[in-house]
């Protein structure tokens, strides 16, 4: 053992000094500051930032709040760690804090109160008002010091006009953080301030000013703004507005939004910013920036690409707006960008709206105030789809009968007919032609296209099936059994529904808004930006046509009535700045037109409403109403057109071509003619209807028009077939060997009259 010893004492002398057994080190030297050999290190804490300095904090007399926990920087401006921070204020009477914590008090906290109650928990008002200032320290480095604004307890913030005077008529443009108390006093030359009495366009800036208030009102003896410190300002919508920390707002997209204040860690909600809207949008085809004058030929699966040129109400252009591209005929012709591709023969409208809320939104209570809140649309371009890849498919029905047959022109092989659950009282095929909604008196069918079957049987809802929306996602059901209106999802189950046996409803192009008529004499408008509204006409209405760009519909009655979809605005205090607010009347009544027409129909040219009574026809000449709200309707009725030729005992429907060359009117009766009408010629023929083996056809119950406008298929009763009318430069002719539908009746014998026929276009296979 003594040897080992012995050994082990060389063996510790021998290693060098700052070597270790288990390896080498080498100590860095240090690194100052100032270059030199000593003094403050790189890394070690030099500076403090507590925050928020920009802003202080802002208390109410006994609310307790919190300072920020500082961060620290070395001298080079590298983030360097704090430790044992201390908090400190220049008044602990007005604002106490807890130095460990930084736990903040308007008025004094409580210390060594006893009795298990840890200090710094309760917070005692001492009802002065002031500004403290407030540091934290760590290592002998001080922070800068935040103010902290004491003062009575905040009941309301309003925006205003900036102050000229801060003694007399204190505001948050008097706030001056660098001024002892952090306010100025006496007169000043003010910024310029948003003032509220009119809208500003997009990119224009302007400064926000507040008022604060304690109590109840708005007096100046309760205006505490010389008190609470810097406001800060937020939109609800920054979309439309977006605000600095500096309170200067600059108008981004058409709107109006909601202007909350933040202070005394709350948000107030403190007035309005309007950016102005669209007063035009001119919607044109490059390179022309002029609105097109005739229909614009496109060929089939080719591009075109649309310019929008928005002006807003002071005539500056606005850019990047969000618009929603809509089409008459979105099967054929489909829209949903400023390019596009026919994808089948036929015409359409195409326009561009600026729709809230997606465009030009607005609190509810602002709605039509300087425009913001309602719609805007262009003008539209008619487009003339060419092509020759094109057939079609129509399904043949009947109320009284349970089959329905497919009737498919691209193959010479019928097909058999498909028997149905139940017979359907309706049926309506969506516009993306992909599934028939069938009506029954138990439940709703629904038919796919694709595989010739009914794919849904939904027994929570029956009634009858008016209208699909445009994007496919909504259906019109109406119950008369419970007295009852749906909107029913495609995707199944019931989106919302209102009390009221509807006669007939439209969508409005863009699917936000549908319009119902009710047996009871009602006008329902459901609108995802309003919600319902239920309206009592005058007169009764059966038919709803929807004007082309959408402003507004026809009431189809005795006597048709117009009803526009810019509201009736009452300006609440008008030229009261941010005290103005607006109460509205939602589709309100522009004026009854006297002609008697119980089913109508808006031409794609935008220029005609055409109507039909059992005994007249009448082609309301009317105008292309785009622009802004309020948009001006003109309705010149030509002199009534007898159908007496017809014999109706009621009207089924008025049909348009898509390219506004023609129309038909459908009707029960004993006439065996189709009334034909050219709009804009005054003149109404009536076209025969063949006699087949099948018997002496008596009306044209029932119809459609090919999506190529070159055939017009009629249901006739008498003979139960569908004719086949072929159009030539002056109309439809049944010259066209008919169908045979053959459709057995539900109950009884013989077969039904086909008075339910829809059809859809397909790509030719040949």
């Amino acid at each position: 053992m003594r040897r080992f010893v012995t050994l082990a004492v060389p063996l510790l002398f021998a290693i060098p000094f700052g070597v270790s057994v288990s390896g080498c080190s080498k100590n860095v030297a240090p690194t100052y500051c100032n270059g030199q050999t000593s003094g403050v290190q790189v890394g070690q804490l030099t500076t403090l930032d507590l925050e928020p300095r920009l802003t202080g904090i802002s208390l109410n007399q006994g609310e307790m709040g919190r300072v920020n926990s500082p961060s620290g920087r070395d001298c080079r401006g590298t983030s360097a760690g704090t430790s044992n921070v201390t908090y400190a204020s220049t008044n602990l009477k007005l604002a106490d804090v807890d130095p460990s914590t930084g736990a903040l008090c308007a008025g004094t906290w409580n210390r060594n109160t006893g009795a298990s109650i840890p200090d710094y928990t309760v917070c005692t008002p001492s009802n002065v008002n002031g500004v403290a200032y407030v540091t934290a320290s760590s290592s002998g480095v001080v922070s800068n010091a935040i103010p902290v604004f004491v003062h009575p307890v905040v009941t309301s913030i309003v925006l205003g006009p900036a102050s000229v005077d801060c003694t007399n008529d204190p505001a948050s443009n008097c706030v001056d953080l660098n001024k002892v108390g952090g306010f100025l006093t006496g007169p000043i030359t003010p910024t310029a301030s948003y003032p509220g009495n009119s809208c500003l366009s997009q990119g224009q800036t302007a400064q926000l000013v507040a008022r604060t208030y304690q109590g109840n009102g708005t007096a100046p003896a309760n205006n505490i703004s010389n008190l609470v410190g810097p406001l800060q300002f937020s939109a609800q919508s920054p979309s439309v507005v977006t605000v600095d920390a500096n309170g200067i707002a600059t108008g981004a997209q058409p709107g109006s939004s909601t202007i909350n204040a933040n202070i005394s860690q709350a948000s107030s909600t403190a007035g309005f910013f309007s950016t102005c809207p669209p007063k035009t949008i001119v919607l044109s085809v490059p390179p022309s920036t002029s609105a097109p004058t005739k229909p614009v030929s496109v060929n089939q699966n080719t591009s075109q690409s649309l310019i929008a040129t928005v002006l807003d109400t002071n005539g500056k252009q606005i850019t990047n707006v969000q618009l929603e591209y809509v089409s008459t005929s979105p099967t054929t012709i489909p829209a949903g960008s400023n390019s596009i591709t026919p994808t089948y023969p036929g015409a359409a409208a195409i326009t561009a709206i600026c729709q809230p809320p997606l465009c030009n939104s607005s609190p509810f209570n602002e709605i039509g105030l300087f425009g913001n809140g309602t719609a805007i649309t262009s003008n539209p371009v008619q487009i003339a789809s060419t092509g020759t890849n094109y057939s079609t498919v129509i399904y043949i029905g009947s109320t009284q009968s349970q089959y329905l047959l497919p009737v498919d022109f691209t193959t010479t092989a019928q097909l058999a007919p498909v028997r149905l659950p139940y017979a359907p009282n309706s049926m309506v095929l969506s516009l993306d032609t992909s599934t028939i909604y069938m009506g029954t008196s138990v439940e709703i069918m629904a038919f796919s296209t694709a595989s010739n079957s009914v794919i849904k049987q939904d027994t929570s809802i029956a009634g009858k099936v008016l209208a699909v929306s445009p994007d496919n996602g909504t259906v019109i059901v109406t119950d008369p059994a419970r007295g009852l209106t749906y909107l029913y999802l495609a995707t199944g189950g019931v989106s919302t529904e209102y009390g009221g046996v509807a006669t007939s409803a439209a969508w409005s192009p863009d699917s936000t808004t549908v319009y119902i008529t009710t047996t009871d004499g009602r006008l329902l408008v459901h609108s995802t930006f309003t919600g319902w509204s239920s309206i009592n006409l005058t007169n009764l209405a059966t038919s709803v046509a929807i004007t082309v760009p959408n402003a507004g519909v026809y009431l189809g009655g005795n006597p048709v009535d117009v009803r526009t979809n810019c509201p009736a605005t009452t300006i609440n205090n008008p030229g009261g700045g941010f005290n103005q607010t607006t109460s509205n009347v939602f589709y309100p009544d522009n004026g009854s037109i006297g002609v008697n027409a119980t089913q109508v129909a808006a031409t794609n040219d935008g220029l005609h409403i055409l109507g039909s009574s059992t005994t007249t026809f009448t082609d309301i000449v009317t105008n292309q109403k785009s622009g802004a709200c309020p948009v001006t309707f003109t309705s010149t009725p030509g002199a009534p057109l007898s159908i007496a030729a017809a014999s109706a005992t009621s009207v089924s429907s008025v049909l348009a071509t898509s390219d506004s060359a023609f129309a038909v009117v459908t009707y029960q009766g004993t006439g065996g003619v189709v009334p034909q009408y050219a709009p804009g010629t005054g003149t109404l023929t009536n076209v025969p209807l063949q006699k087949t083996a099948n018997g002496i056809p008596l009306d044209a119950i029932s119809g459609a028009i090919s999506t190529d406008n070159n055939t017009l298929f009629i249901g006739s009763e008498g003979d139960n077939i569908v004719h086949r009318l072929a159009r030539t430069a002056t109309g439809f002719a049944d010259t066209l060997t008919p169908i045979v539908p053959a459709l057995p009746k539900a109950t009884g014998s013989g077969n039904a009259p086909p008075d339910l026929i829809v059809q859809r276009p397909r790509k030719s296979t040949s």
